[in-house]
């Protein structure tokens, strides 16, 4: 049952009748009538710091690939399809540890808050990522491969239930949008890196190390400066501590406030829900999250394929093109600063145009440039297909990222995200395989199909069930 009252008025209720009310409603209530000032935007930007780093571990997967294979430490192809001596069983390590993150601790951010696991989960995988990078063996290097990906996994389903809930509902998809556009820009870096360092060695040390170090030491530097985050006022009130989620509340209208120039809006109506008395996987089975869970359950497998199958074997698909190793990985350079410029562009129009349809359109657009980037050769063709990829693949990122954080309840959120994001994880571990397979037996041309029927999936799955959820607050969305 749901109530719409004024903020701090009573919910009028029928006589004799008994509802459990979420006591929070009113912090949502005033969160969601500020204007957007500078300092939501650091809070955005402080948090998306933390993603920089998960973004340049996914990333570098792709661009390290090359120089691991070069020194020995791992193949390029295997004789068996599930090899785990080979650059796919690398990729398949990060993506199962990322699967383990989402969808085995993905209820870790409801019960513990959201600004604890966010800390706990980026100095994971600073301390992973740095003893991954003085293994040895392809065994040794693949195992912290895995126990890395699990405190990524756990980070970004954590930063996107924060940054949704400490936004207003006219903000958040452009808030993601800019979040993505911070985590991306990991992209040219660990591009460039590569670049430099990978067909190189540094003082004695194996240039692929170096960068997967650099990320290592990188992270633990921004948590010192994202401790300035407060935790979710959102995530407060829902465990009960609605004292301490009025006064954050309360430090960020007075800066708001001061920052605006005048006094705020009065407060909208708050939405009374019902009290969720316990952060279950049950609760997720109940309508209308059940049919939500699927939905985004297949559309997270079959993304996954399609945009890590071509982020991850970019200068894979180059040298395939006959390409050398050193020019692929500049031309991967070129065509990753697309995406924190297409995370960028999403910007203009994320709040404008119904998320549903952004990530249909991108979806549509990732095959036809695809089907194109298999069929040229000549160097400029690819680089601006690959440019258009990205772009394309970004809007589908910033669109989903905030699509499935709105579509659950704050109490469930991070659970819930973990489970539909998990599903992508699998399909990302599988990517490898499928990508390595598609290409020895059929080409880059065959690649690109395999992308396309992904994708008419990810079409059909959000065209046809997904609601709309533009300019909804987060409880109108979740009664």
């Amino acid at each position: 049952m749901q109530q719409t009252v004024t903020a701090g008025s009573p919910p009028r209720v029928a006589p004799n009748v008994r509802i459990n009310i979420n006591p929070g409603a009113e912090i949502s209530a005033r969160m969601d009538r500020l204007p957007i000032t500078q300092h939501l935007w650091m809070l955005v930007f402080l948090i998306s710091l933390g993603g920089f780093f998960e973004v340049y571990d996914l990333i570098f997967t792709g661009y390290i690939a090359p120089g691991m294979a070069k020194s020995g430490l791992l193949q390029t192809t295997t004789h068996a399809f599930f090899g785990l001596t080979g650059i796919a069983g690398f990729i398949a390590a990060t993506f199962v540890g990322l699967f383990v993150g989402t969808f085995g601790f993905g209820w870790m951010p409801d019960r513990y808050g959201r600004r604890a696991v966010f800390t706990f989960s980026l100095l994971w995988y600073s301390v992973g990522s740095a003893i991954m990078a003085f293994q040895a063996t392809p065994e040794g290097v693949i195992l912290w491969r895995f126990i890395t990906g699990i405190g990524v996994g756990l980070e970004i389903i954590t930063i996107d239930s924060y940054v949704t809930e400490l936004v207003p509902q006219h903000m958040r998809g452009r808030a993601i949008a800019f979040n993505q556009t911070v985590m991306f820009a990991a992209a040219p870096v660990a591009a460039i890196l590569s670049y430099w360092l990978v067909p190189t060695t540094v003082f004695g040390i194996d240039g692929w190390r170096v960068v997967v170090l650099a990320g290592a030491i990188g992270a633990v530097l921004v948590w010192f400066i994202r401790r300035a985050v407060p935790e979710s006022p959102r995530w407060l009130a829902t465990h009960g501590n609605v004292e301490r989620g009025e006064r954050i509340v309360g430090m960020i209208e007075a800066i708001v406030e001061r920052q605006y120039g005048q006094p705020l809006p009065p407060p909208l109506n708050a939405i009374e829900q019902p009290v969720h008395r316990h952060a279950s996987f049950a609760e997720l089975l109940q309508p209308p999250y059940r049919s939500r869970l699927i939905m985004l359950t297949v559309f997270n497998f079959c993304q996954a394929i399609g945009y890590y199958g071509f982020v991850n074997w970019v200068p894979t698909l180059l040298i395939a093109h006959g390409i050398t190793v050193t020019k692929s990985l500049l031309y991967s350079f070129i065509i990753a600063f697309a995406m924190p410029a297409g995370a960028l562009l999403a910007m203009l129009y994320a709040d404008k145009i119904q998320r549903k349809y952004l990530i249909v359109g991108s979806a549509l657009a990732v095959v036809i440039c695809g089907l194109a980037f298999g069929q040229v050769t000549s160097v400029v063709p690819l680089i601006i297909t690959g440019v258009l990829i990205s772009f394309a693949g970004q809007t589908m990122s910033v669109s989903c990222h905030t699509y499935q954080s709105e579509l659950f309840p704050t109490a469930v959120r991070c659970r819930a995200s973990g489970i539909v994001y998990s599903a992508s994880r699998i399909g990302a571990m599988l990517s490898g395989f499928i990508i390595a397979a598609l290409l020895k037996d059929f080409g880059v041309p065959g690649v690109f199909t395999g992308i396309t029927a992904c994708m008419l999936v990810v079409m059909i799955a959000i065209g046809v069930f997904g609601p709309k959820t533009n300019g909804l607050r987060l409880e109108e969305l979740n009664h």
